[in-house]
């Protein structure tokens, strides 16, 4: 019996399938009156599994930040779990450790 290779993609392949930009004129060029009685959708195409929206207002490696607390007053805390020191790849939960994605 042959042994198949596991294939995934690579991280910044998954990023790109999982997480979406937000569009700089969703609604169309500036002062155009196409759609302009309509709402602006966020996504023309039906979401997929784990599928969601960059926030500007997240840190991108959050490990990195992990138990240092925000500085500036009223901050509120930066939400970090402190039993936990790893972030595991997207789409991936703790339950999966080392099973590759498929």
């Amino acid at each position: 019996m042959e042994e198949r290779e596991k294939y995934s993609d690579f991280s910044t392949v998954e990023k790109q399938k999982n997480f979406l930009t937000a569009e700089e004129f969703p609604e169309g060029p500036y002062g155009s009156p196409r759609r302009d009685d309509e709402p602006v959708e966020n996504k023309s195409t039906p979401w997929k599994k784990g599928q969601r929206h960059y926030s500007a207002f997240n840190y991108e490696f959050k490990s990195f930040h992990q138990n240092i607390p925000r500085r500036d007053p009223g901050a509120h805390p930066p939400h970090d779990d402190p039993r936990e020191n790893e972030q595991f790849p997207y789409g991936q939960d703790e339950w999966m450790r080392g099973y590759p994605l498929s």
